[in-house]
């Protein structure tokens, strides 16, 4: 049988590592994301190194990865996972909503972040936004990113009067 693109996602299952240190959270987490049908969780890593180790045996298509973890932190295991497997989708779920932690994220080669009070859909889209090369980050996030670059834009902007808008000094 010929295996079909990655556009059919119905048919095609997503491959998923979840790297979480709270078990009870990553088991929740499984159940949340195999729920659609479409994305099936190959394996659980419970800190950094474990996550780097598993992304090298099992290779899959999207890691969703806590930032907060021993031994290895999120962040430094997604640096790792990028540099030996870029082909690999890095979704850092976290309760971290600093601007430092985003990103430090973004840098390292994630391809997008969301918050741990995400719901379920949102999980799933994220996956599956991400595997098809979209940055994808919750709503909080985005407006985050929107201040952040509007901040900037603005500080290094011409003075309005340079631009010729009536009514400006």
């Amino acid at each position: 049988m010929k295996k079909l693109g990655r556009c059919d996602l119905a048919v095609d299952q997503i491959t998923v590592l979840l790297a979480e240190d709270h078990a009870a959270y990553r088991k929740s987490l499984k159940l949340l994301v195999e729920s659609g049908g479409d994305i099936e969780v190959i394996g659980e890593a419970k800190n950094g190194c474990e996550a780097v180790r598993l992304n090298k045996s099992l290779h899959p298509e999207v890691i969703v990865m806590d930032i907060a973890m021993p031994l290895l932190n999120g962040l430094q295991a997604t640096r790792q996972i990028i540099e030996t497997s870029p082909a690999t989708k890095v979704l850092i779920l976290s309760s971290h909503s600093d601007p430092e932690y985003i990103e430090q994220a973004m840098v390292f080669g994630a391809s997008g972040y969301l918050l741990k009070q995400s719901s379920a859909e949102v999980l799933a889209q994220a996956i599956r936004e991400v595997l098809m090369g979209k940055a994808y980050f919750s709503a909080a996030i985005s407006k985050q990113l929107r201040d952040r670059c509007q901040k900037l834009f603005d500080q290094g902007r011409p003075p309005a009067r340079r631009l010729g808008v009536p009514g400006t000094l």
